[in-house]
C-alpha cells in the first residue's frame, strides 16, 4: 500500500495547506490510554481523494496544523466512532470538528446496529475483511513494522466509499438534519466533558451530604492535578472508593486518614499533608456554597408503563430504520414520565422530547400517555408485528 509519511512539522504544514482544498478528509487515529492522564496519540492516518498518509505524532512537537484544518468549515472530515477524535481536536484547537461525518453514527441512523465496528460496516457495505492481526499493537512502539502501518491505513482506505453509500442512504431517508443535530449534540458533550470538573462521576458519591460532597471535590481537584503532573491514570493517584471513605469519614486529622484501611499504603504518605489539606479546605466552605446533592432518579410511576414505553420506543426507531441504542434508554423512558406525570419544578425538558428524538418518539409518547394513541399486534409473522394506531 503506497502512502506518505510524515514525520517532520515542516512537512505536516505543507501536507495540510496542500490539502486546504480538498471537499472530503478522511481520518483515523491510533493511541495508547492504559497508562497515561490523557490518551496519548501516536498515530495518525489520512485519506483524501487518491492521498494515503501517515503522520507520527511521536516524531514532532505538535500536530496542530492537522486539527487546525480540520476545525475550518465547508469540507466533509469522514471518521468512524470518533469520539476520542473529537477529544483531540479540542484538546488542540479548542473547537469542534467542522463538517464531522461519523460512520458509525451513520450506521445507526441507516437502520443498521448501534455502535457497530468499522469491520462490521466494511463487510457491510464493500464486502471486504479488514485484518486483524495487528489489533494489539502497541502504537508507541518505533519503528513500527510495513504490516503494523499497513494495518492502521486500513482504517480509512475505504471512509470515503463507505460515506458516499451512506450519505445516498441517509438522504433517501430523510435523516441528515438529525444526523448533523446528533453529531452536534455529541461534540458538545465531548467538550462538556473536557471542560468541566467531573467530580460527580466519583463512584459512590451519590447520597452523600453536601458537605461530604464538597470533600469529594478537594480531593478530586488534588487528585486530578497530581495525576496531570505524573501523566497517570487519575485512579492509580487514589482509588474512588478512599476518596469516598475521607469524605464520610470528614476529619482532616492526618492520624485519622492514616488509619483508614489502604490510606496506610507508603504511596501516599508523602501526600498526607496534601490530603489533609484539601479536606480542611472543603470543611471551611461556608454552607451556603456547597454543592447540592443530585436529585435522584424520579421513583416511576408504574414499572410496567416504563417496559410499555421502552418496547414502543423500540418498535418505534425499528420501524424508522433507527438503532434503538442511539434513540435512547430506560433511563431516557422514565424521565419522560417523571416529567410528564409527575412533573417538579425547574425540570429540563427531557432528551426524547426534543429535537429529532421528539419527532420521531415524543410525539407519540405524548399520544400514548393521553390516550390518544394505541398499539396493536398487526401481523404476528413480520420481523415488527406491532403497530400504532391513533384513537378517535
Amino acid at each position: 500500500m503506497e502512502y506518505e509519511s510524515i514525520s517532520a512539522i515542516g512537512d505536516l504544514r505543507q501536507f495540510c495547506d496542500e490539502l486546504a482544498d480538498a471537499p472530503i478528509i478522511a481520518f483515523d487515529t491510533e493511541f495508547v490510554s492504559e497508562d497515561r492522564y490523557r490518551p496519548q496519540l501516536c498515530l495518525i492516518q489520512v485519506a483524501a481523494g487518491d492521498r494515503l498518509a501517515i503522520i507520527d505524532p511521536l516524531a514532532m512537537h505538535t500536530t496542530a496544523p492537522f486539527w487546525d484544518l480540520l476545525v475550518q468549515p465547508g469540507r466533509t472530515v469522514i471518521a468512524h466512532a470518533a469520539r476520542e477524535e473529537c477529544r483531540f481536536c479540542f484538546q488542540f484547537t479548542n473547537q469542534p470538528i467542522a463538517g464531522l461525518f461519523d460512520t458509525q453514527l451513520a450506521a445507526g441512523f441507516s437502520g443498521m446496529e448501534f455502535p457497530i465496528s468499522l469491520g462490521n460496516l466494511v463487510s457491510r457495505l464493500t464486502g471486504k475483511t479488514l485484518a486483524k492481526g495487528e489489533s494489539r499493537t502497541n502504537w508507541r512502539h518505533r519503528p513500527l513494522s510495513r504490516d503494523q502501518l499497513n494495518y492502521a491505513l486500513q482504517d480509512v482506505t475505504d471512509l470515503q466509499a463507505m460515506y458516499q453509500m451512506q450519505r445516498e442512504a441517509i438522504e433517501k431517508l430523510d435523516r441528515m438534519v438529525w444526523l448533523e443535530e446528533e453529531t452536534e449534540i455529541r461534540q458538545r458533550k465531548v467538550i462538556q466533558q473536557e471542560t468541566s470538573e467531573n467530580w460527580r462521576r466519583v463512584s459512590g458519591c451519590a447520597g452523600m451530604t453536601p458537605r461530604q460532597l464538597e470533600i469529594i471535590r478537594h480531593l478530586w481537584r488534588w487528585r486530578d492535578q497530581r495525576a496531570a503532573t505524573l501523566d497517570r491514570p487519575v485512579r492509580r493517584v487514589m482509588r474512588d472508593d478512599l476518596m469516598v471513605e475521607l469524605a464520610k469519614r470528614g476529619s482532616a486529622d492526618i492520624k485519622k486518614i492514616r488509619n483508614i484501611r489502604g490510606m496506610d499504603w507508603r504511596g501516599y504518605s508523602a501526600h498526607y499533608e496534601d490530603i489533609s489539606a484539601a479536606i480542611r479546605e472543603a470543611l471551611q466552605v461556608p454552607d451556603d456554597q456547597l454543592p447540592r446533592r443530585t436529585r435522584k432518579s424520579r421513583s416511576v410511576i408504574s414499572p410496567m408503563l416504563s417496559q410499555f414505553l421502552s418496547t414502543s420506543m423500540a418498535c418505534i426507531s425499528r420501524q424508522n430504520k433507527l438503532a434503538p441504542s442511539i434513540v435512547g434508554n430506560a433511563d431516557d423512558v422514565k424521565e419522560v414520565l417523571g416529567y410528564e406525570l409527575d412533573p417538579k419544578e425547574g425540570d429540563q425538558v427531557p432528551a426524547l422530547l426534543t429535537g429529532w428524538r421528539g419527532e420521531i418518539v415524543g410525539k407519540t409518547f405524548r399520544k400514548l400517555l393521553s390516550g390518544d394513541a394505541a398499539i396493536r399486534v398487526a401481523n404476528v409473522r413480520k420481523e415488527q408485528p406491532l403497530e400504532f394506531v391513533e384513537l378517535d
